[in-house]
């Protein structure tokens, strides 16, 4: 437990229908019972977890500031596992602020990013993975990165790490007894066993890791540039994806002169679509700074998207379209197919495209798309498109530590097949170990943590 109380505005600041103050500290309820006030004789004797109304007053001038709603959570059956009250008061700015300051006034501290969620994690209320996935929650974009997010914060992942752990203790052990009496040489029998053992173990982290890049994809998005030349339905695909008429079309050629971002779903997955201006030879300033914003796009993108003209053959500027993706994953969108004077050769595509998929499709018939949808995914995932999977990674970090936990229990399982000493493989066992606990909190820095939950919202 902290010493300290600190309080914030946990609640998105802007106009909305309720806005929520949270104090947490072992003075929470006696600094709150001093700007809270309701017909109840006073706080001291209210019950954990229920709401009693009232108002929101300053206690130097009288003067009523906002009439809300006030809950009590008592310690050790909160967030944090602290004594925790939370204030509901209307969602303005004024009066959240004017709360907070009143809070603020009573020698309470302003609570950094991410403190509340710190505190869950140093009073053992959540370990850090399950820290992380709290702001993997509120950040989702789509149903499969919020079911990702949750399954995390149950402690899904945790559980199967610690299951690891436990065994490579377990493998530890065996191995320690021969550190202990080395008269003994480790049995052959006993050496099998734990290279078994050890290998059964390996499969599960590599297991992990191998879905560890379609779990990151689902918690973090994807970065997609429509590129193309002037007037082939860049502008017209982004609308018929966001199912919408987002961004202006017409018939004449240039109509996009700067980059437009929308986030869409696909297949679970967060897209950040981009539809830039198209690609041509002109003397126009404006078009030409569209132009280089496209290909400063396409660079920070992770899947480029080149949309080609059924109607047209193939031109100069299509190559330079296609050139323009480099080595980053591509589909190559062939527009227009619902047109009857088709003069694309398919065959000429094919080469130029040097294997890379293609899809015909019908932007403004909608032809093709569930089609396209199914591809990017396909595409992204390499197949992996089943989100059921409850130990899923999607953090960063957390596959680091994975394979520097594979690296390690690897070494220990090649040392024992050679003969090293046992000594040497213990090193490395406790290393696989460790590289573990950094994805729960088990074996983590200090500095590391301040890190983690920076990242998190004030109020949070």
């Amino acid at each position: 437990m902290q010493e300290d109380t600190i309080a914030a505005i946990s609640t998105p600041l802007g106009e909305g229908g309720i806005g929520i103050v949270r104090i947490s500290g072992p003075e929470a309820l006696k600094v709150s019972g001093k700007i809270f006030k309701s017909k109840r004789a006073g706080l001291k004797e209210i019950k954990s977890h229920r709401m009693i109304y009232g108002h929101v007053c300053d206690r130097l001038t009288g003067e009523v500031v906002d009439e809300a709603l006030f809950c009590y959570m008592k310690a050790p059956h909160s967030y944090t596992r602290e004594d925790i009250v939370e204030i509901n008061c209307h969602g303005g700015m004024v009066p959240l602020r004017k709360t907070l300051e009143l809070v603020l006034a009573e020698g309470v501290r302003l609570a950094e990013a991410g403190e509340f969620s710190k505190r869950a994690f140093l009073n053992g209320r959540l370990d850090l993975a399950q820290a992380e996935s709290v702001i993997d929650l509120i950040r989702s974009k789509t149903e499969a990165g919020l079911k990702l997010a949750v399954s995390q914060l149950k402690g899904d992942l945790s559980k199967k790490i610690r299951e690891i752990q436990d065994k490579i203790l377990g493998i530890l052990a065996q191995v320690e007894v021969n550190i202990d009496f080395p008269e003994d040489d480790l049995e052959e029998a006993t050496g099998k066993d734990i290279i078994c053992a050890g290998e059964v173990l390996l499969e599960q982290i590599k297991s992990l890791i191998k879905g560890a890049d379609a779990g990151i994809i689902y918690r973090e998005g994807v970065k997609a540039a429509i590129v193309g030349k002037p007037n082939v339905g860049k502008s017209s695909l982004l609308n018929a994806l966001l199912r919408e008429k987002r961004a202006i079309v017409t018939d004449v050629p240039g109509t996009t002169r700067d980059v437009i971002e929308e986030i869409i779903n696909i297949k679970g997955i967060p897209l950040r679509i981009i539809d830039t201006a198209g690609l041509r030879e002109t003397e126009d300033l404006v078009e030409k700074i569209g132009m280089e914003r496209t290909r400063e796009a396409t660079d920070r993108a992770d899947l480029v998207l080149p949309v080609l003209d059924a109607t047209e053959g193939l031109s100069r500027e299509d190559f330079a379209v296609l050139a323009l993706a480099g080595a980053k994953k591509c589909l190559v969108i062939v527009n227009k197919i619902d047109v009857q004077d088709k003069k694309i050769d398919m065959e000429d595509l094919k080469k130029l495209a040097g294997g890379r998929k293609i899809i015909c499709i019908s932007a403004e018939q909608g032809t093709g798309l569930a089609e396209l949808e199914d591809m990017i995914a396909d595409l992204l995932l390499c197949g992996k498109v089943d989100q059921s999977d409850s130990y899923m990674v999607t953090n960063i970090r957390h596959k680091q530590a994975l394979e520097k936990a594979a690296f390690h229990l690897s070494e220990a399982i090649s040392s024992i097949k050679g003969m090293v000493p046992v000594d040497i493989v213990a090193i490395d066992l406790r290393e696989a170990w460790e590289a573990l606990g950094e994805i729960t909190g088990m074996s983590v820095t200090d500095d590391l943590i301040e890190k983690i939950f920076k990242d998190f919202c004030v109020g949070k």
